[in-house]
């Protein structure tokens, strides 16, 4: 059997799998403080004696986009942007600390501060917990203060501080759960000079239109993988009739 097969059925697989990448990033276009993955098809020689010409092609996600989303504002105290390239930072389901954009915080019946996902915020010491209050407001320095229930409600309390990271996007690798982590394994260390603005929320930095283009010309190459294969299977047929006839 003509090894073009396999090879257009390699190209189809990677499609598909280029088509899931994009996917993702346009089912994110809502998702607060998402970054978008980059996508790239790469050949790869066949190994062996083999025609120099075929090569399999390969789909890779290089790295993640980390450019920052638009801001919106949404007059909610509670409701923090991270300015530059900074990051809150978070415990994921197996207690260890990882970093996200999203800063849409809310307060659970136990008074711990997590994220809209319910990811425990971390701050000076750990993960935040806040006594019953009466109000609340997050200062550009992710310091905390709030007005304690029942509380004469003219003076603010400083409680705690988010803690907020910064690092190389180079250094730093976004998981399947959406949430950033060092390529190394370590923690970042409190970053001073990053900010936070308080009533707006980073929206996703995923192109909606860009990303429709990609998967509609992926649809194209997936169609054209597919010709590919039945064209091989006629001229097996072709060359099966004139065998007969010989």
């Amino acid at each position: 059997m003509d090894r073009a097969l396999y090879l257009a059925m390699s190209g189809g697989t990677q499609v598909m799998n280029a088509q899931a990448i994009h996917a993702n990033n346009l089912a994110n276009v809502s998702t607060t403080g998402f970054r978008s993955d980059f996508e790239q098809a790469r050949s790869m020689q066949v190994n062996g004696d083999f025609h120099p010409s075929r090569v399999y092609a390969m789909t890779e996600n290089p790295g993640t986009n980390f450019d920052t989303g638009p801001m919106q504002q949404t007059g909610r105290a509670m409701d923090v942007a991270v300015q530059g390239k900074g990051f809150i930072a978070t415990l994921d389901a197996t207690g260890q600390e990882v970093y996200t954009r999203s800063g849409d915080l809310q307060l659970t019946v136990s008074g711990q501060l997590v994220t809209g996902t319910g990811l425990p915020v971390v701050g000076a010491a750990g993960p935040i917990f806040l006594p019953p209050l009466d109000e609340i407001a997050v200062s550009e320095d992710g310091t905390i203060s709030i007005i304690p229930q029942g509380g004469d409600g003219t003076q603010m309390t400083a409680l705690n501080r988010l803690k907020l990271v910064s690092a190389d996007p180079e250094t730093l690798t976004k998981g399947e759960d959406g949430l950033v982590r060092t390529k190394s394994g370590e923690m970042l260390l409190a970053d001073n000079n990053v900010q936070v603005i308080s009533g707006f929320l980073e929206g996703s930095n995923v192109n909606a239109v860009e990303e429709m283009t990609s998967i509609m010309e992926l649809s194209r190459r997936f169609e054209m993988n597919i010709k590919v294969m039945n064209t091989v299977r006629e001229n097996e047929n072709a060359s099966a009739r004139i065998l007969e006839r010989s």
